[in-house]
């Protein structure tokens, strides 16, 4: 486990600010227990700072995970992937909420993309690509993706039109759970 490099550290921000924007710092100053970010075969864990330096005495062969898992960097490109782990993080730090109806809740649950029909209520001034998290309408988070259109090109589409774009739901934990971790 090895402290991320600065372009490391500027993707994952990247990737973070997109949906908590400038929330970001909530999760690095924490006053009440510091955390930080470790990477570990291309995994970054969000981990408690203490937790991280007793975890220096583990093998690097041995540690599976410690922490949150946050995603994972590609092997190809370098980019980083945000996993749905990460929910319980940002869902409360997020800056655009997307709230889906009950009978949108499973098709989201099961992979598929937000359509009109299934919008329930949406932040107001929402940009087009901006990210999201997707909630159900009693508050508990679905998961997260990006919005196709903007708050005010989604009042006048269809309702079979594509809303937000998935990119991870709770349904994850079943159906891809060999490679979360």
């Amino acid at each position: 486990m090895r402290p991320l490099t600065d372009q490391e550290t500027e993707r994952l921000f990247e990737k973070l600010a997109s949906y908590i924007g400038r929330n970001i710092t909530q999760l690095i100053d924490r006053p009440d227990d510091p955390h930080v970010f470790r990477l570990q075969r291309d995994r970054v864990y969000y981990v408690r700072e203490s937790i991280a330096k007793l975890a220096t005495s583990v093998a690097r062969d041995k540690l599976l995970c410690v922490g949150t898992c946050l995603g994972k960097f590609t092997k190809k490109t370098g980019k980083f992937k945000l996993h749905v782990t990460a929910l319980d993080h940002i869902a409360p730090l997020a800056k655009y909420k997307v709230w889906v109806k009950p009978n949108g809740e499973m098709p989201f649950l099961y992979g598929n993309h937000v359509v009109k029909a299934h919008v329930g209520r949406m932040t107001d001034d929402t940009p087009e690509h901006q990210g999201v998290v997707v909630y159900a309408m009693n508050d508990t988070p679905l998961g997260f993706g990006a919005t196709a259109r903007s708050t005010a090109e989604v009042r006048r589409l269809d309702p079979t039109a594509i809303t937000v774009f998935r990119q991870a739901d709770s349904g994850e934990y079943l159906r891809d759970e060999d490679t979360l971790f």
